[in-house]
């Protein structure tokens, strides 16, 4: 999905070293998603994961040494998934308000075809909660930095800052969960919706 690697999932040591391997682990990440997004954490099993991916036990752990390990794999590559989404959506050179547009758009088409990963986003929080915050953090740090260019080159207010970033993140979010899980609406209107705010507010104007 786009040139920029995110960071290697699997234990150290255990990266794959060959395109066959790399396969296996594609499989592994994309059956784990399935299965801890229909069951949860607690109720997936490796054995599971393994049948849902067509690979034997023994090639889960040459990548992963637990059920643990492979989920804190999966919110690294979903995290990265998202973030390659969101930018393939937008070019480099939109003004600053349309790159969030573009962006929302990216995110809300990925929930829509990747519900799960709402659940295991949520579960991280207690299976795995510093992977739960850099989820999170990663991806506010990556709007300030949209805003803070933005400022710069004088598209938006001088005072922006971090809690506004968490703010945008935070109305995406709850977005993405209303109307690209639980409903399927078009993602261009909700990210119309979503741009207004940040263009117009919400406070009447005289």
């Amino acid at each position: 999905m786009s040139t920029e690697q995110h960071s290697d999932s699997t234990h150290p040591g255990k990266a794959p070293r060959t395109e066959r391997g790399r396969r296996t682990l594609r499989k592994l990440l994309d059956a784990a998603a399935a299965e801890f997004g229909e069951h949860g954490f607690h109720e997936a099993s490796i054995t599971a994961i393994t049948r849902r991916a067509g690979t034997a036990l023994g090639s889960f752990y040459t990548y992963f040494n637990s059920k643990d390990e492979i989920f804190r794999a999966l919110v690294d590559d979903l995290s990265g998934k998202v973030r390659e989404a969101a930018r393939n959506a937008r070019q480099q050179d939109l003004p600053s308000l349309e790159m969030e547009r573009a962006s929302l758009i990216g995110f809300l088409r990925f929930a829509a075809e990747h519900k799960e990963i709402y659940r295991i986003i949520d579960e991280c929080e207690f299976v795995d909660p510093a992977s739960f915050r850099q989820h999170y953090q990663s991806t506010a740090t990556r709007i300030h930095e949209r805003l803070t260019e933005g400022m710069r080159k004088g598209d938006l207010r001088d005072n922006l800052g971090e809690a506004h970033a968490w703010a945008i993140m935070g109305m995406n979010v709850f977005l993405g969960l209303r109307y690209a899980v639980w409903d399927d609406t078009a993602a261009e209107d909700v990210a119309e919706l979503a741009n207004s705010i940040l263009r117009e507010g919400i406070a009447r104007r005289n």
